[in-house]
């Protein structure tokens, strides 16, 4: 419609400047200019602004780049200007006209402009093919894009947008069809298409890409690739290295895993591998996963050992693409396949005569006083050999103690067992010079201990409640005395009591002399004895034999008993020491007897476990009468019982 009324619009003028005749035509446009100049616009919209004299109207026609009229109008003639349209996605070069029509109706010439339009997105770019997974040693990456597809717009290609994110459908610019200047990676035209990339986190990215003409203008899709990242080395362990020194081959084997790019072969990129190397040498190395050798000889062996994923990260320690990879693992392997050496020395110490030492040498795992053992036997008896109590071992030296007064006199042979920290270990019969390790028995200085009761003997007996005295001297060599040395005095108590032991220690005073007040209690067996020392041999005095004799309180409610009258009530108790009382209680017999016999036991009874006890007795006989009775309460001999028989002091009763 705004076509057809634009060419009636030219008929008319054309008929009134012929009807005119002689009338002059208003002059064309001045400076006829479109806002932006020549630049390409997306936009389908271009300002026009000119300059001219006061006309009656001002008339525009936009031709399309087919020289089809898109758009004719006329605009107010103080105006100056006008908006003209292109048809969007009808990309190309469109012309306006612009000319003047004065009052009389003449219209002059037109002037024209160029208006270029291009709304074009262009084709869709893609990166050129990149490895499945990149390492270290791939960064700073190289990106290239291939050049868009299809034929480009006709306002050129600008650049490229590109943005890297953890999304898959991210977009590089924030319009939809549109991306802006400041969003531009790439500005330098479709030929500066390589972009580099500094550092990417580990994972999947993802690197979406726009071309974008030259009217800002982007591609209708975004092309992209996934940009798997895998920077961390793998983890590699190595099984079979011992923790100190070993006597025979040692197989390792080392294993790598990898939660990022993974131990498998991919399709392009070095395969991954594991790897062994033994001192600095030429590293076993198999592919995939795992790797195993063997270490044979003797040393102490540096062992490293290192893995490549299937992104290329390897800590081999070499330097890889400007990278300079991370230290390998490290550990140790040692191995000492040789017997120690070891030898007694020469001499016994005359300060310690019974301690033996033997000295271990060995140059490589070094001496392990911690194990092995010495041994002894009689000389020459073919009997099995007995092992030593070990003694605290000095650095590289074994050692055990042998108590030569316990063994009977004679002559004795050793055999130690020693080893290296390696396991090796070997049999040492000989003194340094080479000459068998034999000891006579005794090594030490005899001693000798003698103790008794009151006068020297060795038993006694004594009454409930009372301290016994015992007394002795130590002496050695010819009756030199030996002062200031402890003795154990152990007194073991007769069955029944609680505890049964008592351990007492003295020293001995000038002279050698001892002397010990036994404290009271029941019978016991005492015996003295002397540990003996470095250089003096133990020493035991004979046992000696404490026999206490129980003791029993009696009391009675009557000293004259009527014979068939009354009772007369016995009352008494036991006397015993802590922890002596039978639990079940003591028997205790009544015993009476008439001047000049012997007594007889008329009722035993059963004291409760405080030693007490009661018993009511009836004179019933008449030939009682007149007749006075001595009575007692008498503590027999009873198996849980640690005393002797004893009993009260009589008391007399007469019969009326």
């Amino acid at each position: 419609m705004r076509v057809a009324a634009g060419v009636a619009l030219l008929v008319a003028a054309a008929m009134l400047c012929c009807a005119a005749g002689a009338a002059a035509a208003p002059p064309a446009p001045a400076s006829l200019t479109v806002s932006g100049g020549s630049e390409w616009r997306a936009e389908p919209r271009f300002q026009l602004t000119w300059t001219n004299p006061p006309v009656a109207a001002a008339h525009y026609r936009v031709r399309d780049p087919h020289g089809e009229t898109l758009e004719a109008g006329a605009a107010p003639s103080s105006s100056g200007g006008v908006v003209a349209h292109t048809f969007p996605g009808r990309a190309g070069v469109y012309t306006a006209e612009v000319w003047l029509e004065d009052d009389a109706g003449g219209l002059g010439p037109a002037a024209t402009a160029q208006l270029h339009f291009d709304d074009s997105p262009p084709g869709t770019v893609e990166p050129l093919p990149l490895p499945e997974w990149l390492g270290r040693g791939a960064f700073p990456l190289r990106v290239s894009l291939a050049h868009p597809s299809g034929d480009p717009p006709l306002s050129g290609i600008r650049g490229y947008a590109v943005s890297v994110d953890r999304s898959p459908t991210g977009s590089p610019c924030l319009a939809a069809t549109r991306c802006a200047e400041a969003e531009l990676t790439l500005p330098g035209g479709v030929e500066n298409d390589e972009l580099t990339i500094a550092a990417l986190p580990d994972g999947a990215n993802h690197l979406h890409a726009v071309a974008v003409s030259g009217t800002g203008v982007k591609s209708a899709q975004s092309g992209g690739a996934v940009l798997r990242v895998d920077t961390a080395d793998p983890v590699t362990r190595l099984a079979g290295a011992p923790d100190g020194w070993t006597n025979g081959t040692v197989r390792l084997t080392a294993t790598a895993t990898d939660s990022g790019a993974g131990m498998a072969p991919r399709s392009a990129g070095a395969p991954p591998f594991t790897a062994i190397q033994v001192d600095g040498g030429a590293p076993r190395v198999a592919a995939g996963s795992a790797v195993s050798t063997e270490v044979i000889a003797e040393g102490d062996h540096r062992v490293a050992y290192y893995a490549r994923d299937a992104a290329g990260n390897v800590d081999d320690g070499m330097r890889s693409n400007s990278v300079q990879n991370r230290a390998p693992r490290q550990s140790r392997v040692r191995i000492d396949r040789t017997a120690p050496t070891a030898a007694f020395p020469n001499s016994q110490d005359p300060g310690d005569p019974d301690l033996l030492r033997v000295r271990i040498e060995d140059g490589l795992s070094g001496p392990d006083p911690a194990r092995g053992w010495i041994a002894v036997r009689r000389a020459g008896s073919g009997d099995r050999f007995e092992r030593l109590p070990a003694a605290p071992s000095a650095a590289g030296e074994l050692r055990a103690r042998w108590h030569s007064d316990h063994y009977p006199r004679g002559r004795y042979e050793f055999r130690a067992l020693v080893y290296d920290a390696a396991g090796n270990s070997r049999i040492a019969e000989r003194r340094r010079d080479g000459s068998a390790m034999t000891l006579p028995s005794p090594l030490k200085a005899t001693s000798a201990l003698g103790a008794g009761f009151h006068g020297g003997r060795a038993k006694r007996a004594a009454p409930f409640g009372r301290r016994v005295r015992i007394a002795g001297r130590l002496t050695t060599g010819r009756s030199s005395p030996l002062a200031g040395r402890p003795l154990r005095i152990v007194e073991t108590f007769a069955v029944g009591t609680r505890p049964s032991r008592r351990v007492t220690t003295v020293q001995t005073k000038p002279g050698g002399r001892f002397s010990h007040r036994l404290a009271p209690g029941p019978s016991r067996r005492i015996e003295v004895s002397y540990a003996g020392g470095p250089t003096l041999a133990r020493a035991s005095a004979r046992p000696l034999e404490l026999r206490v004799r129980g003791r029993v309180r009696l009391r009675t409610s009557a000293h004259v008993a009527r014979v068939g009258g009354a009772p007369v009530v016995f009352r008494g108790r036991v006397l015993a020491s802590r922890g002596t009382m039978p639990r079940a209680g003591k028997a205790v017999q009544l015993q009476f007897r008439l001047p000049g016999l012997p007594w007889t036991a008329f009722r035993t009874l059963q004291a409760d476990r405080r030693g007490r006890f009661r018993y009511a007795y009836r004179f019933s006989d008449d030939d009682s009468r007149g007749v006075r009775f001595q009575f007692r309460a008498f503590a027999p001999q009873q198996e849980d019982w640690p005393y002797e028989p004893g009993g009260s002091r009589p008391v007399l009763i007469r019969g009326r």
